[in-house]
């Protein structure tokens, strides 16, 4: 699945609903009405659009592009970075397009446009003890924001991912914002991992209750990270996640724990656990453990055991799991997942956590380390009456 369905559909709808009447300036600062959730994301917001209901013949470059016949979708970009002053930090770069209806619309305006993106932007830097979170939105027209396959691109202003000559590598990755900038070259160090069934990615049983998903778990990433008036040289790995669908969670389903790990033995595992309202795992849960030759080991719902060891309680409200143990049994791998900062929670119209952590474990008896990113949703109350950028 990854993951951010429902805030990512509220998020959008609750925006871009307002795409059609406010002014040119889309860079959101205003609040946003609240939304049913319900009424969002019921199953009749499906009708007209693609469900991904049947396996997909991936090929890329094309399926690095839009999908416009989908209801949503997301580009999504999250790495930890050293720099040479031996400073850590984690980023974070969602790029989001959401469709406000199934059909293009006909109007002779240049600003007419069903398509509506949205772009999340984050650092971490334990160092100083600070969390940095950005948002902006804006209308598919005259150039604001848009994805294309060939030459690949995909961007919201000037924050974005593009190829660095036609489809090739690296991808060149930038988002700034009140001081804090990425700039960075993106390289894959594997073929894209087809996550659930070949790329279909079931979250519940109904049909069509799925999205198409791959991910790219080891991008090597150089270039310069800016905060606080200083620019550093940084280099590090990046996970990519590519997601597409028109479906929704499931009415019984509250949330989801998103895991993305990258171990110090060259394997990649991602997990996310679907949690139902009743505190129990859903079934639907699953994930991959890639080895380092790029074997891929699928996981179900009962191959993993999630183990919370903290909390962490947001000044906004609401409490997040804040350590984890993770038990892969068919690998004999047994994890203990740290954040690097306790409070990694975006508060952009809708709030989630999503931060960097640190691994630390045994694979069969023998030590194991590593980093990665962990999201996690519905675990504060939630609120479209935010203001979109810190």
């Amino acid at each position: 699945m990854r993951r951010r369905h429902v805030w990512a559909i509220l998020a959008l709808a609750a925006l871009g609903a307002g795409a059609m009447t406010l002014g040119h300036d889309m860079r959101w600062r205003t609040a946003s009405p609240a939304l049913d959730p319900e009424a969002v994301l019921g199953t009749g917001t499906a009708n007209g659009y693609a469900r991904a209901d049947r396996l997909h013949t991936f090929r890329f470059p094309r399926d690095f592009g839009p999908h416009r016949a989908f209801k949503t979708e997301w580009w999504y970009f999250t790495g930890n970075l050293d720099s040479t002053h031996r400073r850590r930090f984690g980023y974070e770069l969602t790029l989001f397009r959401f469709s406000l209806r199934p059909h293009a619309v006909q109007s002779p305006s240049r600003w007419s446009t069903n398509q509506v993106y949205v772009a999340h932007f984050a650092v971490t830097d334990p160092a100083d003890k600070r969390f940095h979170f950005f948002q902006q939105g804006a209308r598919a027209a005259i150039g604001l924001a848009g994805a294309q396959a060939a030459p690949f691109r995909v961007w919201v202003y000037n924050w974005g991912v593009r190829a660095s000559a036609g489809t090739g590598w690296p991808w060149h990755l930038h988002a700034d914002a009140k001081g804090v900038s990425v700039n960075l070259d993106l390289t894959p160090l594997m073929a894209p991992v087809l996550q659930g069934n070949n790329g279909l990615s079931r979250k519940g049983p109904a049909p069509g209750n799925a999205s198409y998903y791959y991910s790219i778990p080891r991008m090597d990433t150089r270039g310069t990270l800016s905060v606080n008036g200083r620019t550093f040289s940084v280099t590090g790995l990046s996970w990519m996640d590519r997601e597409w669908s028109t479906s929704a969670l499931a009415p019984s389903e509250a949330g989801w724990d998103w895991f993305g790990l990258q171990l110090s033995d060259g394997s990649d595992l991602m997990f996310y656990r679907l949690r139902r309202k009743n505190g129990t795992t859903d079934p639907f849960s699953q994930g991959s453990l890639v080895n380092r030759q790029g074997k891929v080991t699928r996981l179900t719902a009962t191959d993993v055991r999630v183990q919370v060891l903290g909390s962490w309680h947001s000044p906004r409200g609401g409490t997040y799991p804040a350590r984890w143990r993770l038990f892969i049994k068919p690998e004999h791998l047994t994890l203990e997942v740290t954040p690097i900062l306790a409070d990694q929670e975006l508060n952009v119209g809708v709030r989630y956590w999503e931060g960097a952590v640190d691994v630390q474990g045994y694979r069969a008896g023998h030590p194991i380390g590593g980093e990665g990113y962990v999201e996690l949703t519905g675990y504060a109350p939630t609120s479209l009456a935010q203001s979109s950028r810190r």
